[in-house]
């Protein structure tokens, strides 16, 4: 303090002057002690003054300013030292001013760069987020991840500070327009496709109830192609919604299920049938091939034709047995045949007993006739006379070829 009231001083009718470069000025009078007093008070004020001043730069170096605002503070400071009623070194602290305004301009330069450059990358992040929402809102179908991302790019553009309110305005718009017309696009295809839901479960519900129709049917083959073909209906039909899809598709499976259940039972039961006859065909082939159709081919051709009509109440046998099974049987008939017409050739016309046969009918015939004749009814004339004459024909004919 001693060494700020060196630069000034108190005349005898109490004006302070301070002593600068340039010579002295007044700064103000003391009229209420000792001169020593005056320059003081007035030292007291140039004191105040140097410690905005180091608070300033202090506050700058540290960053904990702004530089515009301290280089603000500086400027005025020194615009004041000319008229400040202070004592003190105010060249010094003027040459300390100028400096640190140096200083200070140098680093709102730094800063203002540094807003610039922030300000640029604010201004590209929010138009690089607006180009993103307008493409999604242009061409993005993946529903949720798009619009997901949407609040992501809401709450990112939240973050960003720096862009100047007119162009933030304008890049709002924008998303905000994007982000709509997303919106509308995405209402638009969801009601599109509840209309398609809604028109799939009508077409499920028909193809459900002729499942159900035939489920009932014994109609196996024909049936079993029918469900195959709306299975295959069923797969090209657009999806109904999740909960109609599943509960559309446990009756449909339902309706098959009860078809293709009975149809394997009644097959299980009819292959379990169809084994049983293979063996009753089986023992009864067996019976044929053992005939002894040379030492008695009359006796085996009677136990044959016994054989065959259990053969035909046996039923059916599996398929690719019964060729084999019926060939077997037909050569056994073949060779009773053969043996019992060399037998035919064999015997006189007197001995034949087919000739006796159609003698003994076409005596009974005769006697239709003498009967009908007698009775005097001439329809009954008329039939007896023709049926006389075919068998008369008939024995006729077997015996030139006997």
């Amino acid at each position: 303090m001693s060494d700020w009231t060196a630069f000034g001083r108190v005349d005898e009718d109490g004006t302070v002057y301070v002593k600068t470069a340039e010579g002295e000025r007044v700064v103000g009078s003391w009229q209420a002690g000792a001169p020593e007093e005056g320059l003081a008070h007035f030292a007291r004020r140039y004191a105040d003054l140097v410690t905005e001043v180091d608070l300033t730069e202090a506050r700058l170096n540290s960053g904990a300013a702004d530089a515009g605002h301290s280089l603000a503070t500086i400027k005025r400071i020194r615009a004041s030292l000319p008229e400040a009623h202070v004592v003190g070194d105010i060249d010094a602290l003027a040459a300390r001013l100028d400096k640190l305004a140096g200083t200070a301009e140098e680093k709102a330069g730094e800063a203002k760069a540094a807003r610039d450059a922030a300000r640029t990358e604010a201004l590209a992040r929010k138009t690089a987020l607006v180009e993103e929402a307008e493409k999604l809102a242009a061409e993005s179908t993946g529903w949720k991840t798009a619009g997901d991302r949407l609040k992501e790019i809401l709450d990112e553009w939240k973050s960003i500070r720096g862009v100047d309110k007119k162009t933030d305005g304008e890049l709002w718009k924008r998303f905000a327009a994007a982000r709509d017309g997303f919106t509308r696009r995405r209402g638009a295809h969801f009601a599109s496709l509840d209309q398609q839901r809604k028109q799939a479960q009508t077409v499920k519900e028909e193809l459900v109830a002729e499942a159900e129709k035939l489920s009932d049917s014994t109609e196996w083959a024909a049936t079993a192609n029918q469900l195959k073909e709306l299975m295959t209906q069923w797969k090209a039909a657009p999806r109904a919604s999740k909960e109609a899809e599943q509960k559309l598709w446990e009756r449909f499976r339902a309706a098959q299920d009860a078809f293709f259940s009975r149809r394997s039972e009644v097959f299980s039961a009819r292959d379990n049938e169809q084994r049983a006859n293979l063996e009753r065909k089986q023992a009864l082939l067996a019976e044929a091939e053992a005939l002894d159709v040379d030492g008695d081919p009359k006796g085996a051709q009677a136990k044959l034709r016994d054989i065959q009509a259990q053969w035909h109440e046996a039923g059916r046998v599996p398929r690719e047995a019964a060729a084999g099974l019926e060939r077997r049987l037909r050569a056994v008939d073949d060779k009773v045949r053969e043996v019992m017409d060399s037998a035919w050739r064999r015997t006189t016309k007197e001995d034949n007993p087919l000739l006796a046969q159609m003698r003994a009918q076409v005596a009974e015939a005769e006697e239709r006739l003498a009967r009908a004749q007698a009775a005097g009814d001439a329809r009954r004339v008329k039939e007896a006379e023709q049926a006389l004459a075919s068998k008369r024909q008939f024995l006729q004919l077997a015996e030139q070829a006997g």
